[in-house]
C-alpha cells in the first residue's frame, strides 16, 4: 500500500510513537484506514523503552483486585508469543518466600488465581512449591531462603517491538514520521488541521484528518490542551520507574521477584546472556523532567533489595547502564505511586464540529495490542464500514521463525551462511527473527558484511536500521534497536557516530 497522498484528508493522525501510537497505527491501516504518525524524538525513546521489559499480567496486582487488567494481560501474553515468537519468550521466575511479609498460603493463593486468570497456557508451565536449598533455582540466594515459588511469564524486547509494530504499519501504508513534532491541531469544517515540523530542519508539514488520537504518553495532558485546545477531563499521575544493568547475580536463565520491606516487588532478570536486570523503582513526580535518569537513592534503593535475598549483591560503581522512565499512569486517586493503576482509560471528545479527539491515558506494554483495538472500537461510530479486530492473528516482521523457535531457526540460517560467524547471525536473529535474511542480504563472506563497529553490530545492519527502521544516531542504534551499547569494545561508539555523520 502507498503512503497517504498529502492532497487528501487522512483517517487518523497520530501524535505520538510510543507502543500505544505505533499499535494504533498498526491496527488502523490494516483495517484500510489512511493514517500518519508523528513522534517528536526517536520512536519508544520515552516510556516505551524504559519497562522492565516483560510481557505478564502483573502478579502484584491481583493485591489491588485488578482483575480485569490481569486477565487482559495474561490473554495478551498469549497473543504476544504467538504473533512476536522472536521477541517474546518465556521466562521462568522464582519468588523466594519471605515469612515475615506475606503468609505463604496468600502467595499460593495468587499463583493459583494467575495460572487461571487468563485460560491455561498452551506453551508456560504452570506454578510450583521449591525447596530452595535443594532446587538449582535457589543457587545464589542467602540461605534462610528455604521455600519459594516458581511461576511463568514472558521476557520482551520492548524497543523492537515497537519499531516491528512501526515497521508494519508503514508497509501497510502508514505515514510514520520521527524527529516531527506537532505544533499546532484546530478543528475546523469537520476536520483536525495539523502541523507538524521537522526538529532537525525546521521545515513544516501540514495534514487534514477525520480524526485526532493522542497518544503522548507522559505528554497527553499537553498535547490534548496545548496543541488540541482540549482540556481533559482525565489525569495523569506521574512516576518515575528506573533500572541498573549490574555483573549477573547468580547463575541460570530464570529470573526473581522479590518482596521488598515497603511493600513493592523488585525483579532480578538475566540480561543479553552476560548481565543481570534490576528494577524497578517508583517514584512519584510534580513534573516531567527534561530527561528521566536514576538518582543515587534508586540506586541504593535497589542495591539493599537486592542484599536482602541474595548472597552476592552489587555496590553503586557496578553498575553497568542504568535506564529510567516516566509511566504516564492514569490518576485513580490512590496515595501510594506504587498502588495506581496500571489500566488505561480512553477518552473521547467529539467536539462540537464532530472531529473526534482520542486520548489514551496509562496503559502498559502487555496490553498495547488490546488498547489499540478498544481504541478503534471507541472510534468506530466515526468510521462507517470499518473492518473488524484483525492484529490476534496478525504476525509481526520477523516472526516466521517456524516452531522450533529462534535458536533452531539461528541454527539453520548460519549452516546456509557457514563461512559467517554464526554469533552474528545468532544476534541478528534474536532481533530481526526471520528478517535476519533481509540483514544478511546477499553476504557470503564476513567482509561482505561491511564494516565491523565491534559488539556483533556490522555495518550492513547499521544501514538497515537507518534504512528500514527510522534509526539516525548511534543512541538509536545501540540502545534501542539494539542493546550493543553494553558489548562495545572501548571507541566504538565513536566509530560508529563517525560512520553515521559521513553517510548523513
Amino acid at each position: 500500500m502507498a503512503e497517504p497522498s498529502p492532497s487528501r484528508s487522512l483517517d487518523l493522525f497520530i501524535i505520538g510513537g510510543g507502543v500505544n501510537g505505533v499499535g494504533i497505527a498498526r491496527d488502523a491501516v490494516g483495517r484500510g484506514l489512511s493514517v500518519a504518525l508523528v513522534e517528536k524524538d526517536d520512536l519508544a525513546s520515552a516510556t516505551s523503552s524504559a519497562s522492565s521489559k516483560l510481557v505478564h499480567g502483573g502478579l502484584r496486582y491481583l493485591e489491588q483486585y485488578a482483575f480485569r487488567l490481569v486477565r487482559e494481560g495474561l490473554a495478551e501474553r498469549e497473543v504476544l508469543m504467538r504473533i512476536a515468537p522472536h521477541l517474546v519468550h518465556p521466562l521462568r521466575f522464582v519468588m523466594p518466600h519471605q515469612t515475615r511479609l506475606r503468609p505463604a498460603w496468600i502467595i499460593r493463593t495468587g499463583l493459583f488465581l494467575y495460572d487461571r486468570l487468563g485460560g491455561k497456557s498452551a506453551t508456560l508451565p504452570g506454578t510450583r512449591g521449591l525447596d530452595l536449598t535443594r532446587d538449582p533455582m535457589g543457587a545464589g540466594l542467602r540461605q534462610e531462603f528455604r521455600k519459594g515459588f516458581a511461576y511463568s511469564d514472558c521476557r520482551v524486547d520492548d524497543a523492537r517491538l515497537v519499531v516491528v509494530n512501526a515497521r508494519d504499519a508503514a508497509d501497510r501504508g502508514a505515514l510514520i514520521l520521527t524527529r516531527t513534532r506537532c505544533t499546532a491541531a484546530r478543528r475546523e469544517g469537520g476536520l483536525w488541521h495539523v502541523t507538524a515540523q521537522d526538529t532537525a530542519t525546521g521545515a513544516e508539514r501540514r495534514f487534514t484528518a477525520r480524526i485526532l488520537v493522542n497518544a503522548g504518553g507522559p505528554w497527553a495532558g499537553d498535547v490534548a490542551l496545548r496543541i488540541a485546545a482540549v482540556k481533559p477531563r482525565q489525569h495523569l499521575r506521574l512516576v518515575k520507574g528506573s533500572h541498573v544493568v549490574v555483573p549477573p547475580l547468580y547463575d541460570g536463565d530464570h529470573a526473581f521477584l522479590l518482596q521488598n520491606d515497603d511493600g513493592r516487588i523488585v525483579f532480578v532478570i538475566p540480561y543479553e546472556g552476560r548481565f543481570s536486570l534490576v528494577g524497578t523503582t517508583d517514584v512519584a513526580l510534580g513534573a516531567l523532567p527534561d530527561k528521566a535518569a536514576i538518582s543515587p537513592e534508586e540506586v541504593i534503593y535497589l542495591q539493599r533489595a537486592v542484599a536482602q535475598y541474595f548472597q552476592r549483591s552489587f555496590a553503586p560503581a557496578d553498575v553497568l547502564w542504568s535506564y529510567a522512565g516516566i509511566r504516564p499512569l492514569y490518576d485513580d486517586g490512590a496515595a501510594n505511586p506504587s498502588a495506581v493503576t496500571r489500566d488505561y482509560v480512553l477518552e473521547l471528545d467529539a467536539g462540537a464540529a464532530e472531529a473526534p479527539l482520542l486520548s489514551v491515558f496509562g496503559g502498559k506494554i502487555t496490553t498495547y495490542r488490546k488498547l489499540a483495538e478498544h481504541a478503534l472500537e471507541k472510534l468506530a461510530p466515526f468510521i462507517p464500514g470499518l473492518r473488524p479486530a484483525w492484529t490476534a492473528e496478525g504476525k509481526l516482521p520477523g516472526s516466521d521463525i517456524g516452531p522450533a523457535g529462534p535458536s533452531e531457526y539461528a541454527a539453520r540460517l548460519a549452516a546456509q551462511h557457514s563461512a559467517l560467524p554464526a554469533t552474528l547471525i545468532r544476534d541478528l536473529v534474536r532481533r530481526h527473527g526471520a528478517t535476519a535474511v533481509e540483514v544478511l542480504g546477499d553476504a557470503k563472506k564476513p567482509g561482505d558484511l561491511g564494516e565491523d563497529f565491534g559488539g556483533g553490530l556490522c555495518e550492513r545492519e547499521v544501514r538497515h536500521f537507518i534504512r528500514r527502521e527510522w534509526a539516525r544516531t548511534a543512541e538509536d542504534i545501540l540502545w534501542r534497536r539494539s542493546k550493543v551499547g553494553l558489548h562495545l569494545p572501548p571507541g566504538s561508539e565513536a566509530k560508529l557516530a563517525r560512520f553515521l555523520a559521513e553517510i548523513a
